[in-house]
């Protein structure tokens, strides 16, 4: 399972190294693989276990229906294998990096089952949203079996 928020930087070419507790999950039961996705304004990145299942799910669905049509070509085509290098880094394609304008500062945050890859202003203002949304609905959490 991945958790925690790391800081990291983006060098020239589009590399970015994955924290060590981050591999050290992906050692256990998964490959050096990642697939890395846009959503929500960042990356969203999953061991290929993970995403195999994703797509399974999707393949599953009414596929004449839009808004899983609208969900295939935002989602699942900008979805790349990045493979993690002997130094622990991953190179990100231009067109992810240019979707969650990601350039040099970005916060790598554990999502459970997938890793989010923010700019790091970004990442804050969506981290102080989030703490609003949970510190004014306790209630709602407590409806989720929280």
């Amino acid at each position: 399972m991945f958790r925690g928020r790391f800081e990291h930087t983006i060098d020239d070419k589009g590399r970015t190294s994955i924290p060590m507790k981050f591999r050290e999950v992906l050692s256990v039961g998964h490959d050096d693989r990642l697939i890395v996705t846009n959503f929500d304004n960042c990356l969203w990145a999953y061991p290929a276990a993970e995403w195999q299942k994703i797509e399974e799910k999707v393949a599953a669905l009414p596929q004449f229906n839009p808004q899983v049509k609208a969900l295939q070509r935002f989602f699942i085509s900008a979805a790349c294998e990045c493979p993690i290098d002997k130094q622990g880094r991953v190179l990100l394609p231009p067109t992810l990096r240019d979707y969650a304008d990601l350039s040099r500062d970005i916060v790598m945050v554990g999502m459970v089952k997938r890793i989010e890859m923010w700019d790091k202003t970004r990442w804050e203002s969506v981290f102080a949203t989030s703490q609003t949304l949970v510190n004014d609905a306790p209630d709602a959490l407590a409806g989720l079996g929280l």
